[in-house]
């Protein structure tokens, strides 16, 4: 990654004032290590007239990899070097943000202790990035930066020179030119090159608001896209956007009050936790599972693939459900559930209501029939492709409840996980995800081969460009009206064909560890 920054000057004002607040000398090449490669700082120029300093930043996809720990943006099944081979070392984003920020942080905080007083002074300046990601094009780049004041060239860059007709890729080179202070300058750069790329290497965490905010401090809250800004930098982590678009707002009433954020916002005693909590992807999951249940009116259910019985445990809190069976393969699985549920400590009457077995998905099994519905929740995913059609018999086919509820994850939704480099799935037991289009057509040619209707829904928030990050179908037997309705999203498919995906996963539980998924 590259980006050069030029100031121009004159004899009562040179331009290597930029080398004072930027603290790295013209004359020297300097080096810096970070978390994921080597930053290098050089002057290509360096004169009273005009002065140029030069980051490069040499990017390691080996610890690229190894500091997220083996977990991955992306998840197509077909790109097992996908966290190897991708864009990170080339083109700008968060990596070279964080580069920056590491860098020239004390020019990014405006301080210069052998010049105090430059800080404050606004300078002529030309930013340029070779390659930046640009989600939203050329377009979305001048309105996220020209209201700021810069001057903007955001130049398309070809898919390939050689072959024109293919078009431009969503690459841009950017110029900005305009008179600021050098720290706003490099704040704006910190905040909008993740914006642009709209990804981010690294997880977004609660204190990712706290930086969002100190970066931008006198120019976010008039911003015209602040909430495209907030949303994207903080990778639509809905709660995260929510807290700092009101303290963005907050901080708008003070200014026009001329008070102080702290005094207008004292309504709370700070001693008192009164934070909404985000709910959990498992915990949303269990909750449309129930929906899908109650409003299929089944009492006896069937948990195939039951983990830790999370979901088993949920069941037994209502009343409805008079029958619940927990199915997986794992007997170490199955132990654990027994220990989390207290199976030996319940009373006689609850107990009657659950049992506990043991079972392989690939196969038939007389146990699992007659019951009102079934369930695969994380499960599919975590079985060998060549051995789903066989649990898909043994389901649909065998012991035919009369509603079959299945979640999945959306692999779409995977670039919206910070730490998940392209190539990779959200756990390492799984086989494959699917895309939405994927699990829609294994649905509908399912429920058409066996008898169902199915209908789909979303489960967690929906991303307007990539969907849910989990998704989720309710098949029910044709002809079976005793159940009302479910699955949010629409629609009783049917089609014909052959099925993919997987069945027993043959390592350890089914469904492996479902916070993880």
């Amino acid at each position: 990654m590259f980006l050069t920054i030029t100031a121009t000057g004159s004899a009562d004002r040179p331009a290597t004032d930029l080398g004072f607040l930027l603290h790295k000398h013209p004359d020297n090449a300097q080096q810096f290590s970070t978390a994921y490669g080597v930053a290098h700082v050089v002057y290509p120029e360096a004169d009273t007239g005009r002065c140029t300093a030069a980051l490069l930043l040499e990017v390691d996809p080996i610890a690229l990899v190894r500091r997220a720990k083996g977990k991955g943006r992306g998840g197509a099944p077909d790109s097992a070097l996908g966290q190897y081979v991708n864009d990170r070392p080339y083109a700008a984003s968060s990596l070279l943000a964080v580069a920056l920020s590491s860098v020239f942080g004390s020019a990014m905080k405006g301080q210069c202790k052998a010049r105090p007083e430059l800080p404050e002074r606004a300078m002529p300046l030309r930013i340029e990035v070779p390659v930046l990601p640009a989600r939203g094009g050329a377009e979305l780049v001048r309105t996220l930066f020209q209201p700021l004041g810069w001057t903007v060239l955001a130049e398309p860059l070809p898919l390939d020179e050689t072959f024109p007709e293919w078009g431009d890729s969503r690459y841009v080179r950017l110029v900005l030119e305009g008179e600021c202070r050098l720290a706003e300058a490099l704040r704006h750069l910190y905040v909008l090159l993740p914006v642009l790329d709209d990804a981010k290497h690294y997880w977004i965490a609660p204190d990712e608001v706290d930086k969002l905010l100190r970066a931008g401090e006198g120019w976010l809250e008039d911003h015209p896209q602040q909430r495209v800004i907030v949303g994207r930098y903080l990778a639509r982590r809905s709660a995260l956007t929510r807290r700092a678009m009101e303290r963005l707002e907050l901080e708008r009433l003070a200014e026009s009050d001329d008070a102080a954020a702290e005094d207008l916002d004292n309504a709370v005693d700070e001693e008192v936790d009164t934070e909404q909590k985000p709910v959990p992807l498992a915990v949303q999951r269990r909750e449309a599972i129930l929906a899908e249940l109650r409003a299929a009116r089944a009492a006896r259910v069937l948990d195939l693939g039951c983990g830790q019985g999370q979901l088993v445990g949920a069941l037994l809190q209502e009343r409805q459900f008079t029958e619940i069976v927990g199915v997986d393969v794992s007997m170490r699985a199955l132990h654990e559930a027994r220990r989390r549920l207290r199976l030996d400590r319940m009373s006689e009457r609850q107990s009657d209501r659950v049992r506990l077995v043991q079972g392989s998905l690939a196969y038939t099994d007389s146990r699992l029939n007659g019951y009102d519905a079934a369930v695969l929740s994380e499960v599919v995913e975590h079985v060998d492709p060549a051995r789903l059609p066989a649990l898909e018999y043994a389901v649909f086919g065998a012991a035919r409840p009369r509603s079959v509820v299945v979640t999945t994850p959306n692999v779409e939704y995977n670039v919206r996980w910070e730490s998940l480099p392209a190539g990779h799935v959200r756990h390492a037991d799984h086989r494959f995800e699917w895309t939405r289009e994927e699990f829609r057509q294994w649905a509908e040619k399912v429920g058409a081969r066996h008898g169902y209707a199915v209908a789909f829904g979303p489960v967690g928030p929906e991303d307007p460009e990539v969907g849910p990050p989990t998704q989720l179908a309710h098949f029910r037997l044709s002809g079976d009206d005793s159940s009302g309705s479910g699955a949010g999203s629409s629609g009783d498919s049917s089609g014909s064909g052959a099925g993919s995906g997987s069945s027993d996963g043959s390592s350890g539980s089914m469904k492996g560890k479902e916070a993880a998924a």
